[in-house]
This record gives structure tokens, sequence and C-alpha cells, in this order.
């Protein structure tokens, strides 16, 4: 789909006494592309893509790690396609580093569980382990420190196909689910995805279905086989709630023992509801939470329950995991989720605010399917917040209506307001409904989380099985700023408690050089960003210090060359701020910030334009091979592809907005 706008204005002289489309190096050359074209391709391109059922889905691209862990799984299920096998393995050393490893995001050094799951994956494939690729990896692997230094869900991979001990792995029992809301850890006090990982992966604890291969792993202990390196260690202080949980731990183990002569009193009951609250889960999603590690451990869990191959729930799982796979005649990645909702609302927002009219059947048919997924359903968010209030919210993906979340839904909320539809009330009352839903997940502390409320009890972070930095779903600044956005846009005043309170945890949140942390996209400069626009939109006083502090920030990483870049690193080590090669929807973002200032004649906001409009594609799109997305900081990260086209437009209809409200320079 194309859509033919009206032919824009060519480029005028105030643009010119702007500089927009001037050579950095002659600013007295005439603009090779105006403002209004770059917007005019922009639109054209993102409407070309825009599916027949009205809605946007990008990829998200990824690591290897998805196509290695399918590449064990199948040898673990003893049904291996070769020819999907010859396409993963050519997939993984496309992806190898020229030191031998492999990285978790673009530009990245290699990273111990990324390498030894490649390494796995292409000697199960048959690869020689004497070939220079799996020479150089074996190098690497040992350096990062070998299979020890892998996580707990790598190693359980490992014991699933007997290549790591059992006896070794800290226990995940079942029985974690009987325990009531009355216990301070509980269940539900664990994040949204955790709990979605955690239930198949406490079945697969319990019946352990270790399938051995015909390969070994034991050249990547870097001084052998010993217990020491495989033990779960101790904190060497004596009282500490690590070790507290690793004697639980031996505890659950000796519980076992009495689980395999069937005498556990728990145990039966526990792995019931295990099973049963799966099972419920698989309903009205794409697969168990519609994310891959979810889905890939309850397939697992379905065979060691002894379910059958040609079982409907197995075929069922076994569909929606391949429905995330790209595969070609040569080549295969896979997707650990898809984003259709999120895509398709960011999209709209832009096309509007570009100037699309709402009444163009491209964004009508757009806000109808949105619409039509708005999810009525009192799902697993209840139990952290039993606020009285009708169930609404959206999701991500296609289908997971148990898991609906706050920060889709807000920008779900912020398309809404923007595109009419042939049904104004319906409109109406979904907003209405998906506000107030929204409002009543403001956490203790002021701020907002992405999927349930207050989510945030440090202690399960100390369970022995925590190590993917995924064990809370705290409130962040991003999110708290998108809803300042939303609420300022529906004229919530200042005075207002729920604001007073979300700008107080902003305030708290902010960093000594005046930044923000991002936890849903990388890093400091979306942060940062969320927060200046979302103050903005509440129509708060951006001159005070502290959110000058901020801008001041974003104009002290912008490079040479106009634009911005950040690379994951900064969740490693906060000294990499705003450092790494510039991107365009990093770029987007800081223009966005400071546009908040509203002064379209500030030289960071002139060059950051320059840089859009230089960086854009002829067909009106931007390259971009950096993430910028985050998963979970340190351990998994995103490319949304959607991205690259999407923020530089709607950061080129923020600057033409504020300087449509200045239309001359200032004198001098």
């Amino acid at each position: 789909m194309a859509l033919k706008l009206k032919p824009m204005l060519a480029s005028s002289p105030q643009s010119r006494r702007l500089g927009i489309g001037a050579s950095p190096r002659d600013s007295r050359r005439t603009p090779i592309i105006d403002l209004d074209t770059a917007m005019e391709r922009s639109q054209n391109h993102l409407l070309g893509l825009q599916k027949p059922d009205g809605y946007w889905v990008g990829e998200l691209f990824v690591d290897s790690t998805l196509v290695s862990d399918m590449v064990a799984y199948h040898h673990w299920d003893g049904k291996v396609d070769k020819n999907w096998e010859r396409k993963a393995v050519k997939h993984i050393l496309s992806q190898q580093l020229h030191d031998g490893g492999w990285n978790i995001y673009y530009g990245g050094p290699a990273e111990v569980n990324a390498t030894i799951k490649a390494y796995l994956a292409l000697k199960l494939a048959g690869v020689p382990v004497t070939a220079p690729s799996m020479l150089k990896a074996r190098g690497v692997a040992l350096n990062l420190g070998g299979v020890p230094r892998t996580n707990t869900f790598s190693k359980l991979y490992l014991a699933l196909i007997g290549l790591f001990p059992w006896k070794y792995l800290p226990t995940i029992p079942s029985e974690v689910l009987l325990i009531g809301k009355w216990f301070h850890v509980n269940f539900w006090e664990m994040s949204n995805w955790s709990r979605a990982m955690l239930v198949p992966l406490s079945i697969i604890n319990h019946y352990k279905p270790t399938h051995p291969v015909n390969v070994t792993l034991s050249e990547l202990y870097p001084e052998g086989y010993h217990e020491r390196d495989l033990a779960l260690t101790p904190d060497p202080r004596f009282f500490t709630w690590r070790n507290f949980f690793l004697s639980l731990d031996k505890l659950h183990k000796l519980a076992e023992c009495f689980a395999r002569q069937k005498i556990h009193p728990f145990r039966k009951r526990a792995l019931k509801k295990a099973e049963q609250w799966m099972l419920e889960r698989f309903e009205g999603s794409d697969g168990l939470a519609a994310i891959f590690p979810a889905m890939l451990n309850a397939l697992i869990a379905l065979k060691a329950m002894g379910y059958p191959a040609d079982h409907p729930e197995v075929r069922r799982a076994e569909a929606e995991l391949k429905k995330l796979e790209h595969e070609t005649a040569d080549n295969l990645r896979i997707e650990p989720c898809f984003s259709p909702v999120w895509d398709s609302v960011i999209v709209a927002i832009c096309l509007a605010e570009s100037g699309v009219s709402g009444d163009h059947p491209a964004l009508r048919k757009a806000v109808n399917w949105v619409l039509d997924r708005e999810i009525r359903f009192r799902g697993d968010w209840q139990y952290k917040n039993p606020a009285q209030v009708a169930p609404s919210g959206w999701v991500f993906e296609y289908n997971n209506k148990w898991n609906p979340d706050v920060d889709d839904t807000a920008m779900v909320l912020l398309a809404l307001r923007q595109v009419p539809t042939e049904n104004p009330e319906r409109c109406r009352a979904a907003f209405q409904r998906g506000l107030d839903w929204m409002l009543t997940f403001q956490c203790k502390d002021g701020g907002w989380g992405a999927f349930d409320k207050d989510c945030t009890k440090n202690i399960l972070e100390k369970v022995p099985f925590a190590d993917h930095n995924a064990m809370l779903d705290p409130e962040c600044a991003d999110i708290t700023a998108r809803i300042l956005e939303l609420l300022g846009g529906e004229k919530f005043p200042l005075d207002h408690p729920q604001i007073q309170k979300a700008i107080q945890f902003l305030r708290n949140q902010q960093e000594a050089d005046g930044s923000w942390y991002g936890r849903w996209g990388v890093n400091y400069i979306y942060g940062t960003w969320q927060v200046l626009r979302g103050l903005r939109a509440l129509h708060y006083d951006m001159q005070e210090p502290w959110l000058r502090k901020g801008r001041d920030w974003l104009e002290s990483v912008q490079h040479d060359d106009g634009g911005w870049g950040e690379r994951c690193n900064t969740y490693d080590d906060p000294v990499f701020k705003g450092r790494g090669p510039s991107t365009a929807s990093q770029t987007a973002w800081a223009v966005m910030g400071l546009c908040a200032y509203d002064d379209p004649f500030r030289p960071s906001v002139l060059r950051g334009i320059e840089y859009l409009r230089k960086t854009q594609n002829s067909d009106g799109s931007w390259t971009e091979h950096e993430i910028t997305g985050t998963g979970f900081p340190r351990v998994f990260y995103l490319k949304y592809d959607i991205y690259r086209n999407a923020w530089p437009l709607l950061a080129l209809a923020t600057y033409k907005k504020i300087q449509r409200g200045h239309p001359a320079p200032p004198p001098g």
C-alpha cells in the first residue's frame, strides 16, 4: 500500500536560514533535500509496509542462541531434520565473531552462554572439532570460563542431553505454586516472564528427562571436570540470603529423593498444579506467554510428562514455535516473539503526527485492528493488582490474553487519541477502560513497571536460579514518563496526586549527570528522551535545573556527525553512556528529547535533524545495524526492525511542530 500525498513545499528560505540540508562543512550550499520531502518519503515507506489486515510488524532480530537452543532440542528429541540443521549451522557460523566467539548484541564482545551454545550446536551437527571455526570458538569459550561459567538455564539444557550433572543444578521446585500470597516470597512475586519460564522448568526439574547425545564438552572445562567448578558457590559471608537459599536448595534435593520414592508430601499435587497452570495459559496465547524460552520449555515439559508426539497440546506447542522461524532455501533464523501491537501503534502515531490524515484508510484500518485486540479478561495481573477495575489492556504480541502490559497499553492509548474511527463511541469506551486500568498499576514509589504492580522484592534475586537477571519487574523511568506523556495529552493537572508521585519518582531516578536509565530501550538516551518528552506534554517548566541537566547531558554525548548512539554495554557499565555508533533510532530519541525545549534553532537540534536527513535512504527508510531494544539487561537484547524507520519520522514531525511555533530565528 502506498500513499500519494500532496506534494510538499520545496526548501524554504527559512530552512536555508536554519541550515537544514546544508553540508556541515559549508553552510552556504543550497539544501540537498527539505524536511517535508524527507517526511513524505518516510510516510510512503511505512505505509508500504502495512499488512493487509491493517497492522504493522517488524522483525525482532536477536543473537544466535535461539537457533543454537533449537539444534540442541532436536537432538534431545531425537528428530533431526538434516536439511533444517544445515541451515541452522549456516546461520550460527554467520554470527561468529572474528575472535571465534559469539556475542549477544551487535558490536559486542563474545559472551560465554552464546559461545558455548553455538559451539555445542555445531558439534551436535557434525562440524569437526578440528575445523578452524571450532578451534577458535573453543579458545574463546575457555577464556570466558567455559561451561562452569554459564548460567542456570544453559546448564539445564546441557543436563537434558547428559552434558551436565543434575545434582549441581539449583532445584526449581514446583511446590512454589502452592505457596499462598500470605508468604513474603511466593510465586506471584516473580516477574511475569519468569513465571512463564519457571513453571515448565519445575516440571522438567522433577522428571529430569535426560537423553544423552554422542558428543561431550569435556574440552570446555578449563581446569577439568571438578566439583569445585560445578557446585553452586556460597557467599563467603555466613549470614546472607544467598547462603540461606543454598541451604534451602539442599533441602529441596533431599525432598526430591523422597519424591522419587513417591513419598514426597506435596510433589504430586504441585506437579499437577504446574501442569494445569501451563495448559491453562496455552489458551488465548501464541504458545506459553508467547515468548520463545517459555514456549520451548513448555514443549519439553509436555514430553517429559509423557504426552505423546501426536497429542494436540504437543502439536500446538510445536506449531507455535515453528511460527517463530524464518526459514529460506539456504538459511534460518528465529524470532523470540512477535510485536504487531507495539509496532502498529508506534507507526500509527508517527504517521498521524507527521500529517497523515486521521481519516486515511490505512490509519483507520490500523486502529480498528488494534481496538479488536483489547483484552477484556482478568489475567495474571490481578494477583499483584487486585483493584476493582474493568479488565482492559493490550499486549505486545498477536495473542497473549493472560499478560496485557502497561507499556503497550500506554502506547495504544497515545495512538487512539490521534486517529478517529468509524465508531467513536467504541473507541472512547476502550480508551477510558484502558486508561482506568493502567492508572491502577502505579507502584508505591510513584513509578510504573511493565506487567505487574510492585514486583520489586529483591530477595528473589538471591535464589540460585535467578541468574537470568529477570526475576523482577521494577518500575522504570521510561514507562513512567510515557504514561505522563499520555496524561499530559489528557490535560491531567500537575497537582494530580498520581502525577505528583510520578514526577517525584523521576526526580529520584535521575542520574548524577542528568540522564535517566532506560529499562526497555538502549539505554540512557532512551530513558532521558522519554522523561523530557513526558514532562513537556504535561506543560511542566522545562527550565527547572534538574531538567536542563537532562538536556545538557544529551547534548554532551552528541557525536561529531550530528547523531547519537549507545550500545548495550551501558547496562554492564554506565561509563559507556552515549558512546557507540550513531543510529537513526537513537538520534531520533535524542532530537525529540531536545525538542521538549521548543527551540528549533538550537545547534544540537539542527545537527540531529541534519543527520537524519542525510542518512535517509532514497526509499524513505534508514539503515541500522545496532541493537537499540532491551529484553533482559546483560542477558538478552532485541533489534526492533521497525524502530529505524518509525522513530526518525516522529522526530522530524516533532521538530516540524516546534518549527511552526517559531517561524523566525531570534535576532542576532
